[in-house]
């Protein structure tokens, strides 16, 4: 009931304790507090000659004065005394894990304020005197609450320590944290909300925006579903009128089949009538020839002679055949091809249709990136199609150029960079600050660190002596990302670790890794400036020439004849130029087989796998058996000796004849 007098209770609530305003005043710029609370946070300024509202931040040059503001007064009262006539229908048992009321005898009830001056919780009624009673109004009351207390001096946690981040008590001041930056905890807290504040606004602004690319997503997804269930349905109508069709010019062929056949057969059952008679006339005529040839009378012979031979009856019975108007067999050959095309021609067309339904996306390309955007490399992308360069999953940039498919775009570690928009997506201002305060996460305290170019001032200002080209070294780091760096011109510079990159020994002294040409596939070896690489030798020399396999950001992979799948550092290695190159092979044992008469090269100090017994520089020995880069060789003295190609030469018969003979 008392929040529906009040309509919105946040708007009667002081911002520095969160309570409703008790005793309210207010100041010139319009904003109100407890009088307690502004008071209190002012109390600190009067020394700096400065006051400014927790609120909108409003600077006074003198301490204004506070105007109790009557209205609010009223209001509070009232609720105040309404709060009171429904305390005890509101008052109810401290359950676990509850605040309970620290003077309830008895049935201990719910505690609804915790005072700071008492260090005690209050139900509904035990609270009333600190409403009523004078003295008992000037504390300060909060939502109940566990109160802080300081574990070392058992006193109220109110004082923030910025040097130490951290919250003491007033004879925390005078002890651990004496000469440190300290503030009232209203006073960071006020500035920390703002922050916090702001925070919060890009974050709902990030939402209010992903849930506008949800609503449209929905409704796209939707469209796109009827859209296929509309091809789907006129798809199925049309096969099923072609299936009629064909069904129907099938039946009309059949037909005229049939018809054809009936014309044909009628016409022979005529023929074959006209056959049989034909042959019953004959069959009549040779038994009349019969008798004749077998009659005994030669008179009677001759006189039927004449008429019996007149003809031989092929004359009278001319030939007769079945000859059809067509052949059913070529209509089956006719009906086979047309199959055959209609398949041909359904299958050739069906396959457009389907080409059609899979290129429906690049005809509609589903990328809205354009001119100014923030991008970086998709995470389902292992290797860009044109390559990485110095850039890396976290790296961001800005697109300058879009010309089709292909992109360029300005990151930090890498300008004009190149990459195709299907392997690109958006930074969202909000990915874009959690990924910058993720970017430096690998400088830990000892590295050797400087700004980092891109950035134009850092956040704590450049100090004495600092600059871009300042070396310093990490010497704290906090859990706020926020590190200490001790610079040759000004030790404990303050900074935050997304300004801040690693620097290498090399880089001092010559220009940024960034900035080097190396790609995948290039010839290198280590730079003859790097007395000891990072990640160690390994069996690699500074004469090891190698094939990068692989780069990472800062990283690289090299397959040396020595070392496979040797790591180093970009800024540690330079490009071998083909003279170089042709130089080294010339060193390089590739040729030697099993059966061949080797050594150990002269410039070889200590082998790999060491000396073993009785074998040095003039040791001869044969090569037994290969593996990859090691190789097993029969000395003298020394059976089974084992070694690596590269630290082995080729010795012919005469060298050997010498080395045997001394």
């Amino acid at each position: 009931m008392a929040e529906a007098i009040l309509g919105d209770h946040d708007q009667y609530s002081c911002s520095i304790c969160l309570d409703l305003l008790n005793d309210p005043v207010t100041i010139p710029c319009g904003h109100s507090y407890c009088t307690s609370c502004i008071n209190e946070c002012w109390s600190t300024a009067d020394n700096k000659g400065t006051y400014k509202c927790p609120q909108c931040r409003h600077a006074f040059d003198s301490k204004p004065p506070l105007n109790k503001n009557t209205i609010l007064a009223d209001i509070m009262e009232k609720l105040l005394r309404t709060k009171l006539h429904e305390s005890e229908a509101a008052r109810s048992l401290a359950g676990p894990g509850e605040i309970s009321c620290d003077f309830c005898a008895g049935e201990v009830f719910k505690a609804v304020k915790s005072c700071l001056e008492c260090r005690a919780s209050y139900c509904e009624t035990h609270v009333n005197p600190h409403y009523n009673v004078p003295a008992l109004k000037k504390h300060k009351l909060v939502k109940a609450t566990v109160i802080p207390i300081c574990s070392k001096h058992d006193k109220l946690l109110e004082v923030y320590c910025r040097t130490d981040q951290v919250c003491v008590c007033m004879h925390c001041l005078m002890d651990d944290h004496k000469g440190h930056d300290t503030v009232p905890s209203t006073i960071e807290r006020g500035e920390k909300q703002m922050k916090l504040t702001d925070t919060q606004t890009k974050v709902k602004q990030t939402i209010h925006a992903k849930e506008k690319e949800l609503q449209k997503m929905k409704m796209d997804i939707t469209s796109h579903s009827a859209s296929a269930k509309e091809a789907v349905k006129n798809s199925t109508r049309a096969f099923t009128e072609l299936a009629k069709f064909i069904e129907k010019r099938s039946n009309e062929v059949i037909e005229k089949i049939k018809a054809q056949e009936k014309a044909d057969l009628d016409q022979g059952e005529k023929l074959q009538e006209k056959l049989e008679g034909e042959i019953t006339e004959l069959k009549k005529r040779e038994g009349v020839l019969e008798t004749l040839l077998q009659t005994d009378d030669s008179i009677h012979f001759l006189q039927n002679y004449e008429s019996m031979s007149s003809s031989s009856g092929s004359d009278e019975f001319p030939s007769l055949s079945f000859q059809p108007c067509c052949s059913f067999e070529d209509i089956s050959k006719f009906v086979w091809e047309l199959a055959k095309r209609l398949e041909t021609t359904c299958m050739q067309e069906t396959k457009k249709t389907i080409n059609n339904v899979s290129d429906l996306p690049t005809k509609s390309p589903p990328f809205d990136i354009k001119v100014g955007d923030t991008v970086r490399v998709k995470p389902s992308v292992v290797i860009p199609t044109h390559k990485w360069g110095s850039v890396t999953h976290s790296s961001i940039g800005i697109v300058k150029k879009i010309q089709g498919k292909f992109l360029t775009v300005d990151f930090p570690e890498q300008k004009n960079w190149t990459g195709v928009v299907s392997e690109m997506e958006h930074v969202t201002s909000a990915g874009s600050d959690l990924l910058t305060m993720n970017a430096s996460v690998d400088i830990k305290v000892g590295d050797r660190v400087r700004v980092k170019p891109s950035i134009t001032t850092p956040k704590h200002n450049w100090g004495r002596n600092v600059t871009h080209k300042s070396v310093g070294v990490v010497k704290d780091i906090k859990d706020d990302d926020s590190l200490v760096v001790d610079f040759p011109g000004h030790a404990n510079w303050k900074g935050i670790l997304s300004e801040i990159e690693r620097v290498t020994n090399d880089e001092e002294n010559g220009p940024s890794s960034l900035e080097s040409n190396i790609k995948i596939g290039d010839k290198v070896r280590v730079k003859p400036s790097v007395v000891t690489p990072t990640h160690k030798w390994g069996a690699v020399t500074h004469k090891s020439i190698g094939v990068v396999k692989k780069i990472q950001g800062e990283s690289l992979t090299v397959d040396f004849p020595e070392h496979k799948n040797w790591t180093g550092l970009v800024s540690e290695m330079e490009i071998v130029t083909g003279s170089c190159t042709d130089l080294s092979t010339q060193n390089v044992s590739v040729d030697i087989k099993v059966g061949d008469k080797v050594r150990v090269k002269p410039s070889i100090t200590t082998p790999k796998h060491n000396w073993g017994e009785h074998v040095t520089h003039t040791s001869v020995g044969v090569v037994k058996e290969i593996k990859f880069d090691d190789v097993i060789v029969d000395f003298p003295k020394h059976k089974g000796w084992k070694g690596i190609l590269s630290e082995m030469e080729l010795i012919n018969d005469s060298e050997a004849d010498v080395a045997g003979s001394s």
